[in-house]
């Protein structure tokens, strides 16, 4: 199944950071320490052209320390990209952002001119806590679900700093596939968009292959289910989630693990690592050249059978 959710508020904080953005001198984006890549918006590279991006990888304490370390690596091979993880029990280490911010452009006198930062990320990755931290006050509306700012404000700061918040948006087509069932598993789309089993069944897989030990720590096991159903299967029965005539509630069970792992239950997982990543996109543009392949021979067979008809009306 195709995960997407792309709602009107979205198109427009869209369309109304592409006309901030020419005036914007350094960009902050907000990801998911666990999905440094799902939660990377496709469009920021599009919209942001030249400008110096500080990409803070928040809820640190929740990811794979050693993937994170990969994660920066990586993403600061690109030329003006600064990688940050973080965590919101880290006040003085987020306030370390105004300072990163005048870093990130040495050739700019402050005393002429502050600097102009806009903050972006995904639904839910924690832009509004931060906000509130870097002001020193309950300025942005927080909350444990995806998609509460629905506006752009600006914010004083210290250090001259001018901070644009924007509304958290996703892109109209998560590819790879995998990234919708990421920004799912980690609370980033709106729960009634997906299917909980469904979306467990992802992570129950992903957690046996990667995590064994943790999934075998947690749910005091010393033999790992092999698949998927198995785990869910046996967490339904754990807690007596069990229904008449003896089925397991499979959505009950989904719950409790998608739960415990966005809640670090689990331990410090990440769903995600460069190396998979570049796998993933190869494959996908192998599926998309596919598709779009057979797509143009029907289109050839559509077109020949047109022409033979045409031919036929006129003999």
């Amino acid at each position: 199944m195709s995960i997407n959710w792309f709602p009107g508020h979205m198109h427009k904080a869209r369309k109304e950071i592409a006309e901030v953005m020419p005036q914007v001198d350094v960009i902050i984006e907000m990801l998911d320490a666990r999905i440094p890549f799902s939660s990377e918006n496709p469009l920021v590279p599009e919209l942001r052209g030249d400008t110096p991006v500080i990409k803070v990888l928040n809820k640190a304490d929740l990811a794979d320390p050693a993937i994170t370390a990969l994660w920066v690596e990586h993403m600061e091979k690109e030329k003006g990209i600064k990688a940050l993880p973080l965590t919101q029990q880290e006040p003085e280490k987020i306030k370390n952002l105004l300072a990163l911010c005048h870093e990130m452009l040495p050739d700019r006198n402050f005393d002429v001119r502050g600097v102009r930062a806009m903050i972006m990320g995904i639904p839910n990755v924690g832009k509004s806590t931060l906000i509130n931290t870097l002001a020193g006050r309950t300025i942005a509306k927080t909350g444990n679900e995806a998609g509460v700012t629905k506006s752009q404000q600006r914010i004083k700061l210290d250090n001259n700093v001018i901070l644009t918040d924007t509304p958290g948006f996703l892109w109209p087509k998560l590819n790879p596939p995998s990234c919708g069932y990421r920004l799912a598993v980690t609370a980033a789309i709106k729960d009634t968009v997906f299917d909980y089993a469904d979306i467990a069944m992802f992570a129950a897989d992903y957690f046996i292959k990667a995590y064994p030990e943790r999934v075998k720590a947690r749910y005091q096991i010393s033999d790992l289910p092999e698949t998927e159903i198995e785990l869910l299967e046996m967490i339904a029965r754990q807690r007596a989630f069990v229904r008449k005539g003896g089925l397991v509630d499979l959505h009950k069970a989904s719950e409790i693990l998608i739960n415990e792992f966005r809640s670090g239950l689990l331990g410090r997982i990440s769903l995600e690592t460069p190396e998979m990543v570049s796998a993933e996109i190869v494959l996908a543009a192998e599926e998309a050249e596919h598709k779009a392949k057979e797509k143009a021979e029907r289109e050839e067979v559509r077109q020949a059978r047109a022409r033979r008809k045409y031919a036929r009306k006129r003999s």
